[in-house]
């Protein structure tokens, strides 16, 4: 039998499920961007993202996707021909390097085995022997391999050691894993609205040190569209720099709501624990997960499949006939593995029908 579309358990790194009042959201009528009615409401939710990223550095919406702010971090702080530091530990490290070597900016990458996290000393050997590099670019949760980075660690090194500028892809982060902006001294943090935000795609969210608006000063990338300094002006006046899109602020300001009355802390601890879960009960399926528990992530987790199995084969099955969706593995993890997201709250009953879908179809993938 298949399962329609709508009676799908998705479980990808993202689209998250969002709760029922966060798509009811954006049924409101839309109202008037220049109006003192939505310079109301941005500068409430830019009040409550403040604290999601646990900052009070100024904090920027944009009608996006995560990538549109990632390059946004790149073009509002260096220009070509700067060297940086590009750490890679999968493929959304490598992809964010590979958006900075297509801005013409000097890459130097630090590469680690996927699955694997950021090895600390080597960052700091790195550094001292490239003492003229300006930034280091760094994925704190890496969702093609489950593994999430040590960031207060990477931030002593960068910016107490080094004092060179942090730039962090938040993505698949930020509301589902700590992240302590400030405190952490972290410049630029994006983050998209369709993870740990338990939001529709379409948004993404950045905030913005002093140490990066120095850079901005000095900076000469070319840029419009992405030009936080834009932002920034009509941040002042309670509008975005362009037509946002209302109705997912809707969303977003609904689902910043729900997240702090829980409170941040109990949100991501809850993430934590159905994590815990979902490893526990894939292990004892006798299958094997990519990262080591150390150094897990809360929002997705990689899990490798017998040496005769195609992964994408398993992950095919899984849908067509269980309509449990989770996600492939990506560049050189294609066909060895499969993610399986749990951000935002997750249903026992459907930790359980994914447990009892990948028995069935691992079974029939093995004997076939």
């Amino acid at each position: 039998m298949k399962y329609q579309r709508e009676q799908q358990n998705l479980r990808i790194p993202g689209p998250v499920p969002c709760p029922p009042e966060v798509i009811d959201a954006q049924t409101r009528p839309l109202i008037d961007h220049r109006s003192e009615e939505f310079a109301h409401m941005l500068k409430s939710i830019v009040r409550r993202l403040k604290r999601i990223f646990l900052t009070e550095n100024d904090v920027f919406i944009l009608t996006s996707s995560g990538t549109g702010a990632l390059e946004a971090s790149l073009v509002n702080t260096l220009s070509p021909g700067d060297k940086i530091l590009a750490v890679v530990t999968g493929f959304f490290g490598q992809r964010y390097s590979d958006m900075a070597k297509a801005l013409l900016i000097d890459v130097q990458e630090l590469q680690f085995e996927w699955g694997r996290d950021v090895d600390i000393e080597i960052l700091r050997k790195t550094l001292v022997a490239h003492p003229d590099i300006k930034a280091v670019l760094v994925t704190h949760n890496e969702t093609s391999t489950g593994v999430t980075n040590d960031l207060e660690s990477i931030s002593r090194v960068v910016k107490k050691e080094f004092g060179k500028l942090l730039l962090v892809d938040a993505v698949s982060s930020l509301g589902s894993v700590e992240l302590k902006t400030d405190e952490w001294e972290c410049d630029v943090v994006v983050a998209g609205s369709q993870k740990g935000l338990l939001t529709p795609p379409g948004l993404a969210v950045i905030s913005f040190s002093e140490s990066a608006w120095c850079a901005y000063e000095k900076c000469c990338m070319p840029k419009y569209y992405n030009d936080l300094g834009l932002f920034r002006t009509f941040m002042a006046l309670g509008q975005t720099a362009f037509t946002p899109a209302i109705s997912l602020l809707y969303a977003l300001d609904k689902a910043l709501e729900l997240i702090l009355s829980e409170g941040l802390v109990s949100f991501i601890d809850m993430q934590r624990e159905q994590a815990f879960m979902i490893r526990s009960k894939v292990r004892l399926l006798g299958m094997e997960l990519l990262a080591e528990d150390r150094c897990a992530s809360h929002s997705v987790t990689a899990v490798k499949v017998p040496k005769n199995v195609d992964a994408d084969d398993l992950v095919d099955l899984l849908r067509e006939e269980f309509g449990i969706v989770v996600g492939r593995g990506q560049g050189r993890l294609k066909g060895k593995l499969f993610r399986v997201g749990h951000i935002g709250k997750v249903p026992e009953q459907e930790i359980q029908d994914l447990v009892v879908g990948l028995s069935s179809a691992l079974t029939r993938v093995i004997s076939k």
